[in-house]
Parts: structure tokens; C-alpha cells; sequence
């Protein structure tokens, strides 16, 4: 099945820029491609299509006069259900918001809109992005599977093609886990890069905002237009405008890509991942990249530093709803925010001192081996079915799961690198497989030079998952 809503986000804008198309035409295939795979993966928790189509004309009029204003403008773009949106429901995937409308938009938000995108609704998230719940959205590629979280509905929409690309946050993966398994591109940015102001939280200093697309070019197209500093959020960096598409095509000849194999390459990893990935860095090598062999022994306790500050955190955000809106909570959400109490200011204060030990550790390392990136297995897995996946917070086996998730991932939370995931591989069952590449901070031009130079040479991305032919 072929048409406009396969279109990369890019091409899509060459034709509305080469006036081959409209942007009511855009949104029409992506309405169309929504209604026939929503009953299958439930990727959205709120669909606009009247506004959407009002905005769309709105872009037709401006692009027909020339007033072009990025190349977003009339794009359909999915944001996640944590951003604030004064024209739909702002729920965060909790009853507790339930009918929610804010009074003005969380400033990425606003940044889409002055690009002329054409917001088509709000993603599916696990409820407060806490990853306790089981939320309607199924995995793009085999609908009894895990579908990612939390930005879950991004992912998938992005996969399924009912959006061009789409907003997320990221605390601990949850960006880069959907983008993993539902076979797309996912970046969680330098910390700061993108303001979240606006944007419901789980930690304060762990919190990113980014994008998710089908390319490596699309999410630098999202980034370009995400990016910059915000009076609203007072962690948002006052950097110089940079354009992120700069290096795209530069390949990577004499780039240093390290590998820390025993962090990232030992426990919970599967065969097929661990072949994916190191298939992936001999084509990097191919390519003329340089694999360093690194070890940074301080990443061994990034797991364990992160829970404690994410379980801190999230509940003291939900302090106060907690205690009015006890029973609006679903119950494994409800529990780990009580849990989070019980974290003693003692061990808070240590883990954001041990915090600060682990970020100097990395970026001395990424200075002495002279590297430009780190790689490794985006999630040391494929997806898997939803029957294995309990949501009991006193299961060993989700217990294990989200370790080994958090285990790959967070290291890039706590020290604020950016880090994104690009499709490698597919198992033998055809479930996708991710690439992670962690890069310097503000780095992330460069990782999306050595992730398109690898996506060039190996196209994974443009496999469409079995949803899409069903419809």
C-alpha cells in the first residue's frame, strides 16, 4: 500500500514546496491511513480532524502566496498526550486529568504551530508516562506485542503512518524505547535543548522533549523547529541557532564511535540483538568510522542512581494530586508514587552527588578516547507480547524488563547527552531492532550524520509494518 501518507516527512514537504500537493491533501491520506489502522494499534487518545483541517487550508492559503514559513508548514504531526493544547484535551493517559483543557500551549507546541505544522491530535502515553499501566496502543509491527513507552502512541503513529512524525519526552527511554521496537527513528536531545515548558513531568532534571519520524532527516527537520531556549523553562540553554541537517550527508569517515561492551554488551542482551547491533558498527567501520573499545566502569551503577531519583522525583511532582485524586490513579501508578515517599533525603542528596561522579566519568571518557559517539543495542530486546509483560510492581519478571530497558537508557537521562535510535535490524520473528547512539552534549548534528550514513547503507526504516498492508 502506496500513496501520500508514505511519504517521508521530507518528501512530503519537497511537493507541498514544489506545489505537487496540498496540505488538505496531506492531511486527508494521513486521516484516512488513522481511521483504518486505529482499531488495530490505538495509537491516539484524541484525534482533531476539524481543526486539523482548518489548519491545513489555512497552510494551502500561506504556501499558495509564498509565505512558506519551515519546512514543517503543513505537515501532520501526532504530540503526545503530556503536552499542553488549548484546542484538544490535555489528559496525560490518567483519569485524574480526565476533560483537562489548558489555557495556553507548552511551548514546543507553539513552536509547531509557528512552523505551520498541522497538529492531527494527541499521542497515546502510559498513564503520567510512569510505565504502570497497560494502555490501548499495540506495537506496530505485531499488535500482541509491546508497543513502547511511554511516548507509545508517537511511535507507533510515526510507524503506521498516521502521523509524519511526532513529539515525545524521555526520561529514562521513553523516546528511544518506542522508537526501538515499533522500527522508526527516536532522539532524545541534549537536556535543555527543548523546552518543556508546558509539558507534564516526571523529574524535573531528567525530563526531555524530542522528536520521533521515520528518518534520520525527518527527526532533524523536527529538532530544527523544537529547539531553543524558553523564558518558560529555566533549565532551557541559551545556545547560538544551529542547524541540525548541516552534517547530514558528510558520511563518517575518521569519526570515533566508541563501544563499551561490558556495560552494553553483556547481561540481558538476546542473539539477534547483540548480532544486529555489532552488524551495524562493521558497516560504520565499513564506512570508514573508527571503533573504539571503551570501558567506563561508573556505568555500572547508572541504573540504580536513576531509579532512586526518578521514583523521587515523579512523586513529589504528584504530591498534591496524590492526595486529592487517590482513587482517579491507577493502581500500580498509585503504589509507585506512595513508594516515591519513602525515598529519605539522605539517599536523594547521595544519588544526585553519585549523579554528578557518573556525568564527569562519561564525558571524561568520550574526551580522552577523542569520541564523537558511543553506540549500543538501543534495548538489550525486541519487543514481546503484552501476556509477558505484567504490570504488577511486584513482578520479577517486569521488574527485570524495566531494568534492562532502564539499564541501556538511562546513562544519556543523567548525564543530559543527547542520544538517538535507528532502526538495525529485524528478529526472525520480524520484530525491529534499534541502534543507539549516544553523542557529546549538544552534539547532535554529528549523531545524525553517523545515523543517516547508516541508515543510507542500510534502509531498514523503509520496511512498512504488516498493519499497513492489512488496511
Amino acid at each position: 500500500m502506496t500513496g501520500l501518507a508514505d511519504l517521508t516527512l521530507r518528501g512530503a514537504s519537497d511537493l507541498l514546496a514544489q506545489g505537487k500537493t496540498s496540505a488538505v491533501e496531506l492531511l486527508d491520506a494521513t486521516l484516512q491511513r488513522l481511521d483504518a489502522t486505529e482499531p488495530y494499534v490505538h495509537a491516539y487518545a484524541f484525534v482533531d480532524a476539524d481543526g486539523a483541517r482548518a489548519r491545513a487550508s489555512a497552510a494551502d492559503k500561506e504556501l499558495a502566496r509564498g509565505a512558506r514559513r519551515s519546512p514543517l508548514h503543513g505537515i501532520p504531526i501526532g504530540v503526545k498526550d503530556l503536552l499542553y493544547t488549548t484546542d484538544m484535551p490535555t489528559e496525560g493517559g490518567s483519569k485524574v486529568l480526565e476533560g483537562f483543557r489548558p489555557d495556553y500551549d507548552a511551548t514546543a507546541v507553539q513552536k509547531l504551530r509557528e512552523a505551520g505544522a498541522v497538529i492531527v491530535g494527541k499521542t497515546v502515553t502510559h498513564e503520567f508516562a510512569y510505565g504502570q499501566d497497560v494502555p490501548p496502543t499495540r506495537n506496530a509491527w505485531n499488535q500482541a506485542c509491546y508497543p513502547g513507552g511511554s511516548s507509545a502512541g508517537s511511535g507507533v503513529a510515526v510507524a503506521v503512518r498516521s502521523a509524519f512524525g511526532a513529539v515525545g519526552t524521555d526520561t529514562g527511554a521513553s523516546i528511544r524505547i518506542p522508537a526501538s521496537v515499533n522500527g522508526v527513528v527516536g532522539l532524545k536531545p541534549t537536556f535543555g535543548r527543548v523546552s518543556r515548558h508546558g509539558v507534564i513531568g516526571m523529574s524535573f532534571s531528567l525530563d526531555h522533549v524530542g522528536p520521533l519520524a521515520r528518518t534520520v532527516e525527518d527527526c532533524a527537520l523536527l529538532l530544527q523547529e523544537l529547539a531553543g531556549p524558553d523564558s518558560g523553562d529555566p533549565s532551557s540553554l541559551h545556545v547560538a541557532d544551529e542547524h541540525f541537517c548541516r552534517e547530514l550527508d558528510a558520511g563518517v569517515s575518521g569519526v570515533r564511535i566508541g563501544v563499551d561492551r561490558e556495560y552494553y554488551f553483556s547481561d540481558y542482551l538476546t542473539d539477534e540483538v547483540r548480532t544486529s547491533t555489532l552488524a551495524a558498527l562493521d558497516e560504520l567501520e565499513r564506512q570508514g568510522a573508527r571503533i573504539v573499545d571503551v570501558r567506563i566502569e561508573e556505568q555500572d551503577l547508572m541504573a540504580d542512581v536513576g531509579l532512586v531519583l526518578v521514583v523521587a522525583d515523579t512523586s513529589d511532582y504528584h504530591r498534591l494530586l496524590l492526595r486529592t485524586r487517590t482513587s482517579d490513579y491507577s493502581p500500580g501508578v498509585r503504589l509507585m508514587l506512595e513508594l516515591g515517599h519513602f525515598v529519605s533525603a539522605p539517599t536523594y542528596l547521595a544519588a544526585q552527588r553519585a549523579r554528578a561522579v557518573l556525568r564527569s566519568a562519561v564525558r571524561d571518557a568520550f574526551e580522552h578516547h577523542g569520541l564523537d559517539a558511543l553506540a549500543a543495542p538501543t534495548i538489550p530486546r525486541t519487543t514481546m507480547p503484552l501476556e509477558d509483560l505484567s504490570v504488577s510492581p511486584d513482578s520479577e519478571s517486569e521488574d527485570s524488563v524495566f531494568l534492562a530497558f532502564l539499564h541501556h537508557n538511562i546513562p544519556s537521562n543523567l548525564t543530559g547527552q543527547p542520544a538517538i535510535s535507528v532502526p538495525c535490524g529485524f528478529s526472525s520473528e520480524e520484530l525491529p531492532i534499534g541502534l543507539q547512539l549516544i553523542g557529546r552534549p549538544l552534539g547532535e548534528a554529528r549523531l545524525f550524520r553517523i545515523a543517516r550514513a547508516y541508515e543510507r547503507a542500510m534502509p531498514f526504516h523503509e520496511r512498512t509494518p504488516p498493519v499497513v498492508s492489512m488496511t
